[in-house]
C-alpha cells in the first residue's frame, strides 16, 4: 500500500494519519461511555483524518497516472464528511437525513467514477466484473425492498426519504460491485473490495434503524465501526493504483 511512496517522509505521513484515525474511532469506543459510547467529536474528527489523508494521497500521486483515481476518492471522501456533518446535526439546520443521504450519495458517484476510471485504464473489464456489478446490485435492491420497503409498509407507509433510499442503496451497491469485480481480478483491491460491502453494511444497519426499528446494544457504535473502516480502506487504495499503473 505504501512502496510507491518516495520519500520516506510521504509513508510516515499517511501511516501517522493512520494511526490517528484508529486512535479516534477505536479509542472513542473503548473509552466512551453510555448506550452510544462514541463521542460525536472522534466519530467526526476521524472522518476528517480521512479527508486530510485522501487529499495527502492526491498530493504525492501527483504527476502520476493514479492523480485522478486519487482526485475522486478525495473528493468521494469530503462528500462522506459532509454527509457525517449534516446527519450528526452539526451543520445549520440541524439534522439532515436526505441532505446526508444526497452528501454520500455523491461521494459514491466519485468513488464509482474512480473506480470505473482506473478498470479501463488497466483493462480490468470482463464477465467477471459485470457479473459482480449485477449480484451487488441485485443485494442492494434486496436490502432496499426488506429494510426499507417492508419497514414503511409496516408503519405509516412510504415517503420521500423511503423512494430515495432506492437510488442511494443502489449507489451503494454498485461501488461495491465494481470494487469486487477489481478484486476478482487483482487481489491487490481486496482491502477495496473489503471497505464498499463494509459501507454498504454500515447503511444497510442505518436504514434498519430509522426506517424498521432495528435495534441493539451499542447499535449506533456499531455503525460507525463499520462505516469508518469502510472509508479507511477505500482511501487508503489509491496507494494500490499508485503502484500498480
Amino acid at each position: 500500500m505504501f512502496t510507491a511512496l518516495s520519500p520516506s517522509w510521504q509513508r510516515a505521513w499517511l501511516i501517522g494519519l493512520l494511526v490517528l484515525w484508529a486512535l479516534l474511532l477505536f479509542g472513542g469506543f473503548v473509552f466512551g461511555q453510555g448506550d452510544r459510547r462514541m463521542p460525536a467529536w472522534t466519530r467526526l474528527a476521524s472522518s476528517a483524518t480521512l479527508v486530510v489523508a485522501a487529499f495527502s494521497w492526491l498530493a504525492f500521486s501527483r504527476g502520476t497516472p493514479a492523480a485522478a483515481y486519487a482526485l475522486l476518492i478525495a473528493v468521494g471522501m469530503s462528500f462522506g464528511f459532509l454527509g457525517d456533518l449534516a446527519l450528526a446535526g452539526w451543520l445549520p439546520g440541524g439534522r439532515q437525513v436526505i441532505g446526508g443521504m444526497a452528501a454520500f450519495g455523491l461521494g459514491h458517484v466519485a468513488y464509482i467514477l474512480a473506480f470505473l476510471r482506473y478498470a479501463n485504464m488497466a483493462g480490468r473489464h470482463d464477465a467477471r466484473h459485470w457479473l459482480a456489478l449485477a449480484v451487488w446490485l441485485l443485494l442492494g435492491l434486496v436490502g432496499w425492498y426488506v429494510i426499507v420497503y417492508r419497514g414503511a409498509a409496516r408503519g405509516d407507509g412510504l415517503t420521500v426519504v423511503h423512494w430515495i433510499a432506492l437510488p442511494y442503496a443502489l449507489l451503494l451497491a454498485g461501488a461495491a460491485g465494481l470494487a469486487s469485480g477489481l478484486a476478482q481480478a487483482d487481489g491487490r483491491f481486496l482491502p477495496l473490495a473489503l471497505g464498499a460491502a463494509l459501507f454498504l453494511l454500515s447503511d444497510l444497519i442505518l436504514a434498519g434503524e430509522m426506517f424498521s426499528g432495528l435495534t441493539f446494544p451499542l447499535i449506533g457504535d456499531a455503525i460507525w465501526l463499520t462505516y469508518g473502516p469502510a472509508q479507511m480502506l477505500i482511501v487508503y487504495s489509491v496507494g494500490v493504483v499508485l503502484a500498480g499503473l
